[in-house]
């Protein structure tokens, strides 16, 4: 269901079966902390595998004395290709495991697939894994990835080929606009009835946000950029991957109306008028139901359940008034970017994008209140952080305006450094992803200023050094981390800060042909895919174990439970979270049980105050959403293309 960022709203989800009203409730899941009987050592290794030339690890975590054992890799004829002895403790996980030993596989470079083994005083083998070249290596991951966002689309123009879908929501043709909702002091429920102000617009289209049914332009427009700036990266995206960017592109085109100067930034009320569902106004968390469910409703005003089919719009700001600069930015950055990418082939479209980027930018209010607008609630997605947005919107409207040779491209290359420099002496500092896109701006601003950029208010040196500010942060964690990883396990989105990471070294490397941190972009993509303390791949389908069960409706409702045929592939999870915030999950009488034992087979790895959990109700853990498959596909990308391959953006 929609993301709850780090400790602001305890709860999430729901949803709605044709037929059954489920009342939404939060309880512990029979068997919940069962612990699985968990082995003496186990091997953790990147379960897709590792290109050729790059550093390989894998991780021995033994609950027993091991600095006597060796390991053998084997191949499939079950010949050793690769012997030695296992390194030293990075440190101890958990009582039960009290090492964590590293691997050196790096002499490993012939293509194939391979096994670990290790023996003497522990015995424990790892999964299969492939050495292949990056772009085969990667290429099937980027195609799941853009398969998730087909998953996800709403309206009518669905993939039915992913998890039988149908066309869903079809009243957003003629949706009516409303203000500003208001919420109590907590954001649990509405404090007064919905006003209408506008409308009947057509906001049908676009993603589902993650397992629930809301649509919002905060995460839309993160994930369409990501996607339009991957495409711009390199074509191992393929067809799909246009396509796709494309469908979230005009989405975002329906949300911004460039006649009245309005854009609109959410579809669907995620919070009703009380937290049980048993109000006057229920919302799309309150039930557990397939998307066309929604559609099926018989519903007059009045009906509690009327804005679940008649969803409501809300807007940024009344039209013409200025705009939060955060969403001003990003969507701008947006349009700006599908105006490079068809400023060759379709140069009319091409303008048109940009004047829409350049009109959304116009109006960003830059004297923001205390609060930006993300979602509503706010807590939903809480964010700080907008001049990197601000500099993202201008860096890539310079970079369209010189595409299509536009007068204006020297003044928003100075607006971009002055935006940037305003970040860097900000309080805000982050790193990539949905909260703050500094290392994609700070990536395409850097080559312009190397060019015949005028003199801006920041040096190409300046951008550089925050990207290596970003990446000593992570690098930082990573020395402390037994599995080298530069996430937080007891925050929210370890996964997809980590994927955020490993991107943004190698956005450094792009810019500035250094290689320091390649080795450590290789180990956080390691973590995601295997290489951690639960030997769980978080991208739905990558490797041998991955999330089965994640909390996602269409998923859990339509997928295949029981096998790999119809899930919701490509699908990248929050990952490991505070252990604690494990104790209580989702329940609704239309879910299918997941797993079907309901004991936590990861529950022994837990450690450092992190849990995971495959469970359907385990929001904290294996919700798959848009804006973390976005920064995986950017981050795969990038590893796939090589260096030098891509199109420069200057």
């Amino acid at each position: 269901m929609a993301k709850i960022r780090a400790g602001v709203i305890g709860t999430t989800a729901g949803a709605l079966a044709a037929t059954v009203l489920a009342v939404y409730c939060i309880r512990s899941a029979p068997g919940a902390d069962a612990l699985v009987a968990a082995p003496r050592a186990v091997v953790r290794v990147d379960q897709v595998g590792y290109a050729p030339g790059e550093a390989k690890q894998a991780y021995l975590m033994t609950a027993e004395p091991a600095s006597d054992a060796t390991f053998q890799v084997r191949d499939t004829e079950g010949n050793e290709v690769l012997s030695g002895k296992v390194g030293a403790s990075t440190g101890g996980w958990n009582n039960a495991y009290k090492a964590v030993r590293t691997l050196d596989l790096s002499r490993l470079t012939e293509p194939g697939e391979y096994q670990v083994a290790v023996s003497g005083p522990v015995t424990a083998e790892s999964p299969k894994f492939r050495i292949a070249p990056a772009g085969e290596l990667f290429g099937k991951l980027i195609q799941d990835n853009v398969r998730f966002f087909q998953a996800q689309r709403d309206g009518a123009d669905v993939v039915p080929t992913a998890l039988h879908r149908k066309p869903s929501h079809l009243a957003d043709r003629e949706a009516t606009v409303y203000d500003t909702p208001a919420y109590d002091a907590d954001e649990k429920v509405l404090t007064a009835p919905l006003k209408p102000v506008g409308g009947p617009i057509d906001v049908s289209g676009g993603w589902n946000d993650a397992g629930d049914f809301l649509k919002f332009t905060h995460t839309a427009s993160y994930s369409t950029a990501g996607l339009l700036f991957a495409q711009r990266t390199t074509p191992v995206g393929g067809k799909e991957m246009v396509t796709e960017g494309r469908h979230g592109l005009d989405w975002l085109d329906k949300m911004w109306d460039d006649e009245s100067r309005t854009l609109y930034v959410q579809v669907g009320l995620g919070k009703g008028d009380t937290e049980d569902g048993s109000g006057k106004i229920r919302s799309d968390h309150d039930d557990w139901r397939l998307p066309e469910a929604d559609d099926a409703l018989e519903v007059e005003p009045g009906d509690p359940n009327y804005l679940i089919k008649h969803r409501p719009v809300f807007r940024a700001a009344p039209p013409g008034e200025p705009i939060s600069p955060n969403l001003a930015g990003r969507v701008a950055a947006t349009f700006a970017l599908a105006a490079q990418l068809d400023a060759a082939d379709n140069p009319e479209r091409a303008h048109e994008e940009l004047e829409k980027a350049a009109h959304v930018y116009a109006l960003a209010d830059t004297s923001p209140g205390d609060q930006l607008v993300t979602a509503f609630p706010h807590g939903f997605y809480p964010e700080e952080s907008w001049q990197d947005d601000m500099e993202f919107g201008a860096t890539e409207l310079a970079l369209a305006g010189k595409a299509l040779d536009d007068s204006r491209t020297a003044d928003w290359t100075q607006q971009a450094g002055h935006w940037a420099k305003q970040y860097l002496t900000s309080d805000t500092l982050g790193t990539l992803g949905l909260g703050d896109v500094s290392a994609l701006a700070h990536a395409d601003l850097a080559p312009l200023l190397d060019t015949d950029a005028p003199s801006t208010e920041v040096t190409h040196g300046q951008l550089v050094g925050d990207l290596k500010r970003q990446l000593d942060d992570g690098s930082s964690r990573a020395a402390r981390d037994p599995f080298r990883a530069g996430a937080v396990y007891t925050d929210f989105d370890s996964v997809p800060h980590t994927f955020g990471l490993a991107a943004t070294a190698q956005l450094y490397h792009r810019v500035t042909g250094d290689a320091h941190y390649d080795a450590f972009a290789t180990q956080q993509r390691n973590w995601t895919l295997g290489a951690n303390a639960w030997g769980s791949s978080f991208v739905i389908s990558a490797g041998t174990t991955f999330p089965r069960c994640p909390e996602h409706q269409a998923a859990n409702l339509a997928g295949d439970l029981d096998g790999e045929g119809d899930i919701l592939r490509g699908g990248v999870v929050n990952g490991p979270n505070a252990a604690d915030k494990l104790k209580d999950l989702n329940s609704f009488p239309t879910m299918r049980k997941c797993p079907t034992g309901q004991a936590n087979s990861f529950a022994a790895f837990d450690g450092h105050g992190g849990g995971f959990m495959d469970h359907v109700g385990a929001w904290q853990t294996v919700e798959s959403a848009d804006d973390f498959t976005a920064t995986a596909l950017l981050s795969f990308t990038l590893s796939a293309a090589p260096q030098g391959d891509e199109t420069d953006p200057s």
